[in-house]
């Protein structure tokens, strides 16, 4: 191998510089490309444990509300071959949200494309989220639990709910060299029928890609810049210096 085919492995998981047999990849490397198949696989067909989720984010944060809502995806291959009812609450998932305060911003968690990503990470991500936000002066609302989401079901719950801001933690589609990264998909005055242009998001969110700290940094940072513009999306860059701000360290760099 050279040292260039050696300095790309060390900085990248993707396939690179591969060892070859002949015309076809050596043995070794196609049964790793058949593993990481398989883990690919499994990340989306995996059950995820709601409740396993839920408790530990109440160990955290035993006063936060919680919601378990439904997409009109009934199972997840409804889910994988329908991705419209993915984007839409079941009838009796919009009746609980009737009658709650209007907050400043709330969570969505879903399982999206990867249960085995919100597994891992989710309850993680959130209560660190949450830790974060008990130092600001926002008023937080529920966290969703929503398995079979999509990203613009965060969007009907928000104008449902009458939120200043949606924030939606999701399992992203699993590659071959990840399957277990968290999508973190922000919108401001979230209505049904918003498009992506409209959003910030920050993905990869995994302890191999962007650590959950680093990742809750950059969130904060959008927020804050979210709510002082009154926008979110292609208009709102993160760039600490167009608030006259400094980036959190290690971000941006």
């Amino acid at each position: 191998m050279s040292n260039l085919q050696k300095d790309w492995q060390d900085w990248t998981p993707a396939r690179v510089g591969l060892k070859r047999f002949g015309h076809g990849l050596s043995t070794q490397q196609h049964l790793a490309f058949q593993a990481d198949c398989a883990a690919a696989r499994d990340a989306v067909w995996a059950a995820w444990p709601i409740q396993q989720t839920q408790q530990a984010i109440l160990d955290e944060h035993p006063n936060q509300l919680m919601l378990h809502l439904k997409t009109l995806a009934s199972t997840r291959q409804e889910y994988l071959l329908r991705p419209d009812l993915g984007r839409q609450l079941s009838p009796a998932s919009a009746e609980l949200l009737v009658g709650l305060a209007r907050p400043d911003l709330l969570i969505v968690l879903s399982n999206g494309l990867s249960s085995l990503a919100v597994q891992q990470h989710g309850a993680k991500l959130t209560s660190l989220l949450l830790q974060a936000f008990q130092k600001e002066t926002w008023q937080i609302g529920p966290v969703c639990l929503v398995p079979n989401a999509r990203v613009a079901t965060g969007d009907e719950i928000g104008e449902r709910i009458g939120a200043r801001m949606v924030l939606v933690l999701v399992g992203e589609r699993p590659g071959l060299s990840a399957s277990d990264g968290i999508g973190a998909y922000l919108t401001y005055s979230p209505r049904i029928g918003t498009t992506d242009e409209r959003r910030n998001c920050v993905s990869n969110i995994r302890p191999a890609g962007l650590d959950l700290e680093q990742a809750v940094a950059a969130l904060l940072w959008l927020i804050r810049a979210s709510f002082q513009r009154q926008l979110s999306g292609v208009q709102l860059k993160f760039d600490g210096t167009a608030l006259g701000e400094t980036p959190e360290k290690g971000l941006g760099e």
